[in-house]
């Protein structure tokens, strides 16, 4: 049986943080990480395979209408070289086009939400809940907001 192909995807700080603490499950399968540059992904390199996007918060709105253009068709080129099965994200902004390429390659995405959001939802969240197969919530309280999630607890 052939051997499924993760492509795991996350901003930088808390959400790749969060997305790490998978390691245990995405190790045995041919997994692929997505996040942008910075110091730490730098050194995250030597330990697991990586692609970087540009950094790029929405807190500065003027670079961010040029650096989101470029995330998004570097995700696609990534996309297409790695073609995953299964594409599974902590969030947030650089996250959201992937997903979205995934799926409309017809591939899995398995969303999981926030660990900081308890009682209201991420943009990400929002934007990624109606196109996902598998949308995760580590808050119960977090049922009320997607009704459709399933609660998986902590994943720290």
């Amino acid at each position: 049986m052939k051997q499924k192909k993760i492509l795991l995807i996350s901003s930088v700080g808390g959400h790749l943080t969060q997305l790490l603490q998978l390691e245990s499950l995405f190790k045995n399968y041919r997994y692929h990480i997505v996040t942008e540059k910075s110091a730490i992904t730098k050194d995250l390199m030597d330990k697991y395979p990586i692609s970087l996007l540009l950094y790029g918060a929405r807190n500065y709105p003027i670079r961010y209408l040029f650096k989101f253009p470029y995330n998004i068709i570097k995700s696609l080129c990534i996309f297409v070289k790695y073609r995953p099965d299964i594409v599974i994200t902590t969030g947030a902004h650089t996250a959201v086009p992937m997903c979205y390429i995934a799926k409309l390659f017809g591939k899995k995405i398995v969303f999981i939400e926030s660990f900081s959001k308890s009682t209201s939802p991420t943009l990400s969240g929002r934007l990624v809940y109606p196109i996902s197969d598998l949308f995760i919530v580590q808050w119960e309280s977090m049922k009320a907001i997607y009704p459709n999630a399933v609660y998986g607890g902590s994943i720290y």
